[in-house]
């Protein structure tokens, strides 16, 4: 247990300081002159108000923001800085705080994967808009009238935290989300059905990484060897599509090495008819009598089939991170026509994920052994929502802001003023 009692504030304001907020508030043109909105006090009254539900529209936000910077500003001032200049602000932030995070190592993989460098989930979440938005943001097809943003992310689990994020219309293909390249060299993909491709798997394996993916159910591979011999009734598969096997198959294993063929990219207009080497395991599922199949390209002398399989349900991880991005950091309370307020409010959301994250590695690696397995992430995303307001009063007071008693009168009698001063009143011939 440490005895700093500023250590979260320390590490928040290391990675967000305030001269870099500042600085990177000029570069994105938010700030062109130092007036009374400070970016620095926006950017955690955003992060740690929005971001946990503590204020649920620009106007609440406002007011926060004028408790925090102990000024009165005008409506115009606060709504005009929700612009594009905003957006790339909040985008440089996510981006800076993912690049700060995810070179520290949060978690340790097991003996088994101690070979790889990390393992990385892919997935998408929509973020349903309104429909005089999918101009900018057309939804998938089925939908005619809807709008829609498509949140792609890639998390670390070395890291746990995201590694990359970007926004996209919802019409847009998952594969066009996912660009393949040098970074995947010695990490392993968990890959989701919907960014299921053999071009993709050949492209991993070109760069030197590693994926586990369900296998389609269209997918029809040649088995060209058996692994290792499992337990169950054997029959001989060898030379065989998996169609022909699967329906006659009794053992609970099958771990075999396949060809698939398939296209490779188009270059000058041609494309180049090619086969890869892959590894296939069906392992049947006992509660339904199924079996479940799996495609990848780590070696059966790394993990064993039920190895993958395990491994594969890792997937589950980033299942979490969209559910505490929706419920817990308000990444869908999107009640708004204004394509910047939009993207304002995703990234928000996952500033306020990156710095949640943040305090919870702080938390448990100043608890006792014992305490670590008891701190769940999204029993901490609760935990960390009901303590915000008082964290961002800790960050500003580091930061050298406080407030004294006079301050917060007269921002309290300045925040009471109604501005339709010339509204009548009900009753109000009645009493005042």
């Amino acid at each position: 247990m440490t005895n700093d009692p500023q250590i979260i504030e320390k590490n928040l304001c290391s990675i967000f300081s305030p001269d870099w907020l500042r600085q990177t508030a000029h570069e994105t043109g938010l700030v062109k002159r130092e007036r009374k909105i400070d970016p620095m006090i926006m950017f955690w009254v955003l992060t740690l108000g929005f971001g946990v539900q503590l204020q649920h529209t620009l106007a609440s936000l406002k007011r926060s923001y004028e408790k925090a910077a102990t000024k009165k500003i005008s409506d115009g001032s606060w709504y005009e800085r929700f612009t594009p200049e905003l957006v790339a602000f909040l985008r440089a932030c996510v981006m800076h705080g993912i690049e700060q995070l995810t070179q520290e190592q949060n978690k340790h993989l097991s003996e088994k994967l101690s070979q790889f460098e990390d393992v990385l989930i892919q997935d998408s979440s929509i973020v349903r808009l309104h429909s005089s938005l999918s101009e900018k943001w057309p939804a998938a097809r089925i939908r005619t009238v809807a709008a829609g943003v498509k949140v792609g992310l890639l998390v670390s689990a070395i890291a746990n935290e995201p590694k990359n994020v970007a926004l996209y219309a919802e019409s847009t293909n998952e594969l066009k989300t996912l660009r393949m390249g040098p970074w995947i060299k010695n990490r392993i993909l968990l890959i989701d059905l919907g960014f299921y491709k053999h071009q993709l798997f050949a492209r991993i394996q070109d760069n030197g990484g590693y994926f586990v993916s369900r296998l389609k159910n269209n997918a029809d591979p040649l088995i060209v060897n058996v692994n290792s011999t499992h337990r169950g009734r054997s029959i001989d598969v060898k030379g065989k599509c998996i169609s022909e096997v699967l329906p006659h198959l009794k053992r609970q294993v099958l771990d075999a090495d396949v060809e698939i063929s398939f296209k490779r990219r188009d270059y000058n207009g041609k494309q180049k008819n090619d086969s890869e080497m892959f590894r296939m395991i069906a392992i049947m599922n006992k509660e339904t009598e199924k079996y479940h199949t799996y495609i990848t390209n780590i070696p059966s002398d790394v993990l064993d089939a039920e190895d993958i399989a395990k491994l594969y349900g890792a997937r589950w991880d980033i299942e979490l991170v969209f559910k505490e991005l929706k419920s817990r950091y308000a990444m869908d309370v999107v009640n708004t026509t204004n394509k910047n307020i939009v993207e304002a409010y995703i990234w928000i959301a996952m500033l306020t994920l990156l710095v949640s994250r943040r305090i919870y590695t702080i938390v448990r690696s100043n608890n006792e052994k014992e305490m670590k397995l008891r701190y769940t992430q999204l029993r901490w995303s609760t935990i960390f929502s009901e303590n915000a307001n008082n964290q961002l009063r800790l960050i500003l007071k580091y930061c050298g802001i406080e407030m004294s008693l006079e301050m917060i009168m007269e921002v309290y009698s300045s925040q009471a003023l109604d501005p339709h001063v010339n509204r009548q009143r009900f009753r109000e011939e009645w009493w005042a």
